[in-house]
């Protein structure tokens, strides 16, 4: 599958990248929610972050937007739970019949962080799991 990413998409890894030290797999300008996803390669969350948040909280600020991160996964399954974090994914099955969804097990006081403020969370997690592994949906079980 190939992901396309847009000029100010591009802009945007090369800055991450270069003030944080961590890498980015995708990045999504996330226009309904003036806001960018960033997809940072498996294992460098915590870079990505930076003691305090410090190390994305810069990059927030030399911007002048909100970034949402995500940590890329393996499998379609481990992706989807990555996604929905912090919200506490206690398993993710993925139905693969006329349309690819994947079915989240979420902790009942988990529900609204996996969903987030005007469906913000949720939606970011639908819009990645497409681009990289063809999920058409998610819901919450």
């Amino acid at each position: 599958m190939t992901v396309t990413l847009s000029d100010e998409a591009r802009r945007v890894i090369a800055l991450f990248e270069e003030e944080t030290g961590a890498t980015v797999r995708d990045c999504v300008v996330d226009e309904e929610f003036d806001r960018l996803l960033v997809l940072v390669k498996a294992g460098e969350m915590g870079q990505a972050i930076g003691p305090g948040g410090a190390n994305v909280q810069r990059v927030e600020q030399r911007l002048d937007r909100e970034i949402k991160l995500v940590e890329d996964a393996p499998t379609a399954e481990d992706f989807v739970a990555s996604a929905l974090a912090p919200a506490a994914v206690y398993n993710v099955t993925i139905s693969e019949n006329d349309n690819t969804v994947a079915y989240a097990e979420v902790a009942d006081e988990d529900r609204g962080v996996a969903i987030g403020a005007d469906g913000r969370n949720i939606e970011a997690a639908r819009r990645l799991a497409a681009r990289h592994y063809d999920v058409d949906g998610i819901e919450l079980t």
